[in-house]
């Protein structure tokens, strides 16, 4: 028994010592007793003990982390292969894109008034809108365009992307650096912060267990010593630039992010440790930042900002969205992104927001478009006795400032269109009215726009700038 034992200590500890970067095994996630599979980034070796950089396939970069030999499981190790490309068919990069059927393959159902089907019977709409959205979009691209230029076979299979001159970019990839994060620990104001993602902060800042962050102008600091010192200078006891929005504690304040660069920067820098796909750092000219705060007597605190670009072509209206980890989960995300529309109210303009979300965003706007929409529908009135109220598409854009394609992926993906006797219908259950009204308690706070002040700039002027 004595023998086994140490046969089978020995194996292990030639596993662990012939583990390399790109090996993939089961590793205990900390915090719970899962064992996902993970894979070897990066390894360091610190006085006698071995650490190994891992993430975890298939989740999400922030639960990424540094571990030891105890919590690796090495009797299922898959190495590397020799041509180069990693084991497995997903490399686990960052979390995998949803897949989604192509519409282009959807047509149209027949009139309700054949043999087959019942002259009252509803058909299912997301198959027909689906159809006749796309059916629209090929049309609109084959007008935009050139005269000179046939359209291609496969035009109409090929969705738009967005364009690449933002702050977000679709097709990120990441090289072995920004794959880990650099920064251990943040401290701003009260709260101390464990970072998500890599950012490019100073190398000599990275290199401090902490660094320490003025919550007005976002400088950062190597000690809680040279930041006490920088308090003592520091004038600012909230954002630069205008405040033009105020309601109980609740302030927004807009930058421009030429004006006030310095402070732009360092909220790009502040923002990519917990924004994987961000990749505006420095080039903040071209864009606005809306900076939420809640008010104390100590002054104005940051809790999240949304930017936007002071000239979308795509008519988006929101470039980068955070909400910062200790006022996650309390209604902040929704507010912000309520705010953002409010905005686009205010010109006159329907938006969206700028693409690829991250899967927190996602999950924020699926969830507000949802609210927002069915507080719409729930709002109207009959027309006459015995009639249904009736409202468009268009009209719900107009009303709420959402673009089309975000109103109508919504009332697809909760199920609400029909298609009956020639025309859309929505119809909404039950459930879906109490999961709505559950929802709706818990968002206490709301924007008002009473309380926002502003006016909107024709930044198409290059003097505006």
């Amino acid at each position: 028994m004595k023998m086994e034992t140490e046969e089978d200590f020995s194996t292990i500890c030639e596993s662990l010592s012939s583990l390399v970067e790109g090996c993939r095994l089961p590793c205990r996630m900390s915090g719970t007793h899962d064992w996902p599979l993970a894979e070897i980034i990066s390894i360091k070796e610190q006085g006698d003990t071995r650490y190994y950089y891992v993430h975890y396939v298939d989740f999400n970069k922030r639960l990424d982390e540094w571990v030891t030999d105890e919590y690796l499981d090495t009797r299922k190790v898959q190495f590397p292969r020799k041509d180069g490309t990693a084991t497995g068919t997903n490399t686990g990069v960052t979390t995998p894109k949803r897949i989604i059927p192509s519409i282009s393959n959807l047509s149209r159902p027949s009139s309700p008034v054949s043999s087959t089907t019942p002259s009252n019977e509803l058909v299912n709409g997301n198959a027909v809108l689906a159809a006749a959205l796309q059916k629209r979009m090929s049309r609109k691209r084959k007008n935009t365009a050139p005269p000179d230029t046939a359209p291609s076979e496969d035009s109409e299979d090929t969705p738009p992307t967005p364009r690449q001159s933002g702050s977000m970019v679709q097709g990120h990839h990441d090289d072995v650096v920004t794959r880990m994060k650099n920064v251990q620990m943040i401290e701003l104001g009260k709260h101390r912060i464990k970072p998500w993602y890599f950012a490019p902060y100073p190398p000599e800042m990275c290199m401090m267990p902490c660094i320490f962050i003025c919550e007005f102008c976002l400088k950062y600091r190597k000690s809680r010593k040279c930041l006490e010192r920088h308090i003592v200078k520091c004038t600012l006891r909230h954002p630069p630039g205008n405040e033009i929005y105020r309601k109980h504690t609740i302030s927004f304040f807009e930058i421009d992010g030429r004006k006030n660069k310095i402070y732009a920067q360092n909220l790009c820098l502040l923002a990519k440790l917990f924004l994987d796909h961000k990749t505006l750092y420095y080039d903040t000219d071209p864009f606005l930042f809306y900076v939420m705060t809640e008010f104390d007597s100590r002054g104005f605190h940051i809790v999240g900002y949304f930017s936007k670009e002071k000239e979308s072509t795509e008519d988006y209206n929101v470039a980068c969205i955070l909400t910062l980890p200790p006022y996650q989960r309390k209604g902040y995300g929704k507010l912000l992104i309520e705010f953002s529309y409010e905005l686009s109210k205010f010109e006159g303009k329907t938006g969206s927001p700028e693409k690829p979300l991250s899967d927190l965003g996602l999950l924020s706007y699926r969830s507000y478009w949802a609210q927002r929409i069915l507080e719409i529908l729930l709002e109207q009135k009959p027309v006459g006795d015995n009639e249904k109220p009736q409202l468009t598409i268009n009209e719900i854009c107009e009303m709420t400032s959402i673009k089309k394609e975000d109103v109508i992926s919504t009332l697809q993906i909760l199920n609400l269109i029909n298609y009956y006797k020639g025309q859309y219908i929505i119809c909404i259950t039950k459930e879906t009215i109490d999961q709505h009204c559950k929802g709706m308690e818990g968002r206490k706070i709301r924007i008002d726009p009473k309380c926002l002040h502003w006016t909107p700039k024709d930044w198409s002027k290059r003097s505006k700038w």
